[in-house]
């Protein structure tokens, strides 16, 4: 990664506030359902005003991570690259439209499309919300109660009452750019040029794999930090974050606990290279894991160029396993970061 670059990715600025995104469709449709048993009409018809208010916000919150955490090259260089053959995926998303000093990626265009995606169907599922769910309302609603109940046994009602909109937006974002990846097209449909021997070789792909970006899985990654910064300050107050990092624990007295006090202070400093680090592991076993599910795609394809299209076969249906995983993955160490800062030990009350 050269210099320029670099320092074009360390200009990048990522602002998001969101409080409610996504809501758990089903307990709309009971409260509406009750509403409607009890002859209430007019709060039913409110409940389904509010419900179709929250999803747009939802949907809005998609297309604003479409275009944040793609976060392209906001100083990208604009002289034209010379055509030069690129042996498997390149690194660097190419970019597609420079307006100014904002480029247009080929990963932020994936992005943005994905978002559309589901701005379309959430909008679709929630516009006629039935008692009786069926069809894609009731697709929409098992994925998002299901993850509800799901994260709900892992950090508590309390807990996920108040985050469940940011992990259930980042699984179902990540699961679907994921995916979308694996499309036939995507990374082999662009700009290129022909080698001597008549082979075409592309060497600006019009789509790429969102988090095959590292900046996209950064970007994400660091607006969690912020987010988990927000969540442990709102569960334990300043003082009690601080106790929770450099705090001694258990229960001791006189001159061992003076001894306690310093190692845990100590080791409070490793606590917080440790949590300094999270955002940089988790953005990058992101983008390795779907980079080199790409590099692999590529090199089955090209390995044989008569079976280029048989042989990639098996590997794809790894890839749509490994992007459910990585989805998964991302939700939960994020959801499991969140409760060990915010979950309280017995005797310990939040410090404000």
């Amino acid at each position: 990664m050269d210099r320029r670059y670099r320092r074009n990715f360390s200009r990048k600025s990522l602002v998001i506030r969101a409080k409610t995104a996504l809501v758990t469709a089903s307990r709309f449709a009971a409260r509406l359902r009750s509403a409607r048993d009890h002859g209430q009409d007019g709060r039913a018809t409110w409940l389904t005003t509010e419900m179709r208010n929250r999803y747009l916000l939802m949907s809005i919150l998609a297309l604003m991570c479409g275009v944040a955490l793609a976060s392209s090259a906001l100083a990208a260089e604009t002289a034209a690259p010379a055509q030069v053959e690129h042996e498997g995926v390149p690194l660097k998303a190419a970019p597609l439209v420079q307006i100014g000093k904002f480029a247009i990626t080929n990963s932020m265009l994936v992005t943005w499309i994905v978002a559309a995606g589901i701005i379309i169907f959430a909008q679709i599922a929630t516009r006629t919300i039935k008692p009786i769910p069926s069809g894609i309302q009731n697709f929409w609603e098992w994925l998002v109660e299901s993850l509800h109940n799901f994260l709900e046994n892992i950090i508590g009602r309390e807990l996920v009452r108040k985050t469940f909109w940011f992990f259930a937006t980042i699984f179902i974002f990540i699961l679907f750019v994921n995916w979308f990846g694996l499309i036939p097209g995507v990374g082999t449909i662009g700009w290129g040029h022909y080698d001597p021997s008549g082979v075409f070789h592309i060497d600006r792909p019009l789509l790429r794999g969102g988090n095959a970006d590292l900046n996209m899985t950064t970007a994400m990654a660091a607006i969690f930090f912020l987010l988990w910064i927000v969540w442990a300050i709102q569960a334990n107050g300043v003082g009690g974050f601080l106790l929770h990092i450099f705090g001694p624990k258990g229960e001791t007295s006189g001159f061992l606990k003076v001894i306690m006090v310093v190692i845990f202070f100590m080791v409070g400093w490793l606590e917080i290279v440790s949590i300094l680090f999270r955002p940089i592991s988790l953005s990058f076993r992101l983008f390795g894991n779907v980079y080199a599910g790409e590099s692999i795609l590529e090199a089955m394809s090209t390995m044989v160029p008569m079976l280029g299209w048989l042989i990639p076969v098996p590997f794809y249906f790894m890839e749509l396993l490994v992007g459910i995983v990585q989805a998964l993955v991302f939700m939960l160490l994020t959801a499991v970061f969140t409760l060990l800062i915010a979950q309280h030990q017995p005797g310990h009350e939040p410090q404000h």
